[in-house]
C-alpha cells in the first residue's frame, strides 16, 4: 500500500513539471515528464494506473502532439511484457481510444488494432477481428511504409475469406496492385553480379 502511495506522489510531482512544461511550449520537457510518469507505473506493474495516466495524460489541454505520440509509441513497448491477455487487451484498447482520429498517431493506431485482432482471431472471434481491421484504411495513411501497406491490406483480405465475406475480401483486394508483386518477383529472380578478382 505504502508503495502505492509512494507512485501517486511521484506521479504527482511528474504532472506538475509535465503541466509547467506543457504551459511552457516546452515539447522536449513535456514528452519526458509523460514518458517517465508511464515508466513509473510500468515499473511498479500498476496496470490500471498506467492506462489512466495514458487517458489523463492525452486529455490535458492543448496537449502537445509530439508528447502524445511520444506516450503512444512507449506503451506500445509495454504490451507484450503485460502478465496477462485481460491486462494486455485493456492496454491496447486505452492507447486505440488515445489515437482514434488523431493522424499523427494513425500509424501506431493501425499496428494497435492489427494486435488486437489477432488476439480476438486467435479466441476464435475471426468476425470480431475482421470488423476491428476493417476500420482502418491504411491506403490513405502518408507516412506508412508501402511494404506495411500491403501486409495490412492482406491481412484484411485473410480475415474477410475466414469470414466468408467474400464480397468485402474482393473489394478490399482490388487496393493492391498486382504489378507490387510483379516488381518484388523481378527482384529476387535478377542473379547475383558475378565479381570478378584479377589474379
Amino acid at each position: 500500500m505504502a508503495n502505492m502511495e509512494n507512485l501517486d506522489a511521484k506521479i504527482e510531482q511528474l504532472l506538475n513539471v509535465e503541466k509547467q512544461m506543457r504551459l511552457a511550449g516546452e515539447i522536449v520537457g513535456t514528452r519526458k515528464a509523460a514518458i517517465d510518469i508511464l515508466q513509473l507505473c510500468f515499473e511498479a506493474k500498476a496496470w490500471k494506473t498506467l492506462n489512466d495516466q495514458i487517458v489523463v495524460l492525452s486529455k490535458r489541454r492543448g496537449q502537445l502532439k509530439q508528447a502524445v505520440t511520444a506516450m503512444v509509441q512507449q506503451a506500445m513497448q509495454y504490451i507484450d511484457e503485460t502478465p496477462d491477455i485481460e491486462t494486455r487487451i485493456e492496454l491496447i484498447k486505452t492507447l486505440n481510444s488515445v489515437s482514434a482520429g488523431k493522424i499523427y498517431v494513425e500509424i501506431e493506431r493501425a499496428r494497435l488494432v492489427k494486435k488486437l485482432a489477432k488476439i480476438k482471431e486467435e479466441q476464435g472471434l475471426i468476425a470480431e477481428a475482421a470488423d476491428l481491421m476493417q476500420e482502418i484504411a491504411v491506403e490513405t495513411f502518408g507516412a506508412m511504409a508501402k511494404t506495411e501497406k500491403i501486409a495490412f491490406i492482406l491481412e484484411q483480405v485473410r480475415l474477410c475469406l475466414d469470414r466468408q465475406d467474400y464480397v468485402r475480401a474482393q473489394i478490399l483486394s482490388r487496393k493492391i496492385s498486382p504489378r507490387v508483386f510483379d516488381i518484388d518477383a523481378s527482384k529476387k529472380r535478377k542473379s547475383p553480379k558475378k565479381v570478378i578478382i584479377w589474379s
